[in-house]
Order: structure tokens, then sequence, then C-alpha cells
């Protein structure tokens, strides 16, 4: 959940007053948002549980649309990323990590980074470094950290430890919102994220610890302590997430990374918490989860 989905209590009056659209407290069309949440959210599972080809190519897709919003983003300041290393690199990393795992990934990443370098060298000298730093930066930020999702698949049981993960993010932002619409009264951090809220913070650590918990137990069939440790590290990666892509939105201008999803913005709106939780319960589940199930 994004600086602009995350409640603080404010008075939906106030907006009305100065001539803003009916939405929720958190500024959002919320029908529109939980249809379009609901939406991806079945397709990921669809895609989790019957067709593992059509998972990877889901997540692919999350990630070069990722990838698409934030070069653009990027391009409205004069810097000039090339799309279609990007774009390349963003098909190349999840399927590598689906067909030959972490070894893969790490030389498809790579291969991304030479290619972008490559393709600067020859557009010419001019912005060439700073492009090739954006463009790295977009690489490790949206399809690197997406594809540890396939790795995770990958492992025993992967589909339920992915299921778990998700899970997880949906009741940080829920139960964050839930919380915070009706008693955030005391900011995060102002300067980034003036709407996320300690309370805000607290509902998404009890809420998600319930359903790590309940998820432990009944899809891992792990003891219940497990699901703490892992709710609890999933929702500091989500709430890190948040504020990350708040604060390069911050320092871009700019309110959303696009307006594609109804009620969310950009993918990047929807996707900033689960690109860094994904590879922090991926750790935790080698670590906890050897042989879930």
């Amino acid at each position: 959940m994004t600086e602009s989905t995350q409640p603080d209590g404010g008075s939906p009056a106030r907006s009305l007053r100065q001539g803003a659209p009916k939405a929720s407290r958190a500024g959002r069309n919320l029908p529109a948002a939980i249809a379009v949440g609901l939406i991806l959210l079945s397709a990921v599972l669809l895609g989790l549980l019957l067709m593992p080809v059509a998972f990877v190519a889901i997540v692919t897709a999350f990630g070069v649309v990722g990838c698409w919003e934030v070069g653009r983003a990027l391009g409205s300041t004069d810097i000039d990323v090339p799309l279609v290393p990007l774009l390349a690199g963003a098909v190349a990393m999840p399927f590598s990590a689906y067909y030959g795992g972490s070894e893969a990934l790490g030389f498809a990443l790579a291969g991304t980074v030479l290619l972008i370098l490559l393709w600067r060298v020859i557009e010419g000298a001019a912005g060439a470094l700073r492009s090739v730093m954006a463009s790295t930066f977009v690489v490790l930020w949206v399809p690197l950290l997406l594809s540890f999702a396939i790795l995770m698949f990958k492992e025993v049981d992967g589909a339920f430890k992915v299921a778990t993960v998700l899970l997880l993010v949906v009741a940080n932002d829920t139960f964050g919102y839930l919380v915070g619409a009706f008693f955030g009264k005391h900011p995060m951090a102002p300067k980034i994220s003036p709407k996320k809220s300690w309370e805000g913070f607290a509902g998404s650590v009890a809420g998600a610890t319930v359903v790590g918990v309940l998820a432990t137990v009944f899809l891992l069939q792990q003891p219940w302590w497990v699901g703490i440790p892992l709710a609890m590290a999933t929702v500091a990666a989500a709430t890190v997430g948040d504020l990350s892509e708040s604060m390069v939105k911050r320092e871009l201008g700019i309110k959303d990374m696009s307006n594609l999803l109804p009620g969310h913005g950009g993918m990047m709106d929807r996707l900033d918490s689960v690109v860094f939780a994904v590879p922090v319960a991926y750790v935790l589940s080698v670590l906890l989860l050897p042989g879930a199930r």
C-alpha cells in the first residue's frame, strides 16, 4: 500500500468542500480498488495452483509493466532509460529463475546489465553514466525482486509458500488500512508518506500475525510459531517497500507511477510492498520451511 492508500483518519468532508470527488478516506475509489485487487489476486492464485507457466507469465507481465512505469517516470526527469534492454531483462529473469534456478537468474541479471551498458555505448556517451545507473536500479528493484517469487515457487510446496506470502501482504494492507482509517494519528514518516501511521502499522502486524499463524498451520502444516517471524518480517519488508516507492515518487514529483489500474494508480503502486516482501519471505522460507507439508 502506498502513501496515497494509507489512511490517517482525515475528514472526507474537507475533500468535498475543496471540490474533490467523493472517495474513501484513503483518497481512492475504494470499490474499484477492491475489484481490481481481487481480479489480480485471483489471476495469480489460479496460475499459482493450476498452471505453473501461467504464473511465471503473470509475474513476468507484472515486471514488464513495472519497468515501463518506472522508466517512464524517470524519463519525465530527463533521465534516459533504454526500455528495450530493460524490458528484455524483465522477460528473461523470471523465466531464467523458473527453468534454471538462482544461478540462471544471476546470469540473466548480469546479461541484462551488460545489455543496458552496450545499448548506451551505442547510443552515445552523453548522460550514459546516469542512464546506466538508473536502468540498473530499475532492474534490481522490479524484475530481480519479483523473480524471488519464482524461486520460492520452485521450492518444495512452493505454491503454498507463495500463497502464504500473498495472504500476508494482503493482510498487511487490509488491516493497516482499517486500523489506520479509524485510529491513525501518529505518522511514521511524515516527510515521505504523511498518511502512513504507526497505528496502521500496528494493525498490519497484528492482522498479519493472525493470518501467518493460520496459514502456517493449515496451508504449510508447520508449527504455529513459525507464522509469527514470517508475518513480522513480511510486514516490515512490505512497509519498507511502501516507503521506498513513496520516496521515489516524491523525488520524481508524481502521485502515482501511472493510471493503469483504477483505484490503485499504476502496477508499481500495487506491487510496492510485494517486491520487498517476497525476497525476505524467500530467505525465511529456506531457513524455517525447508520441507513444508
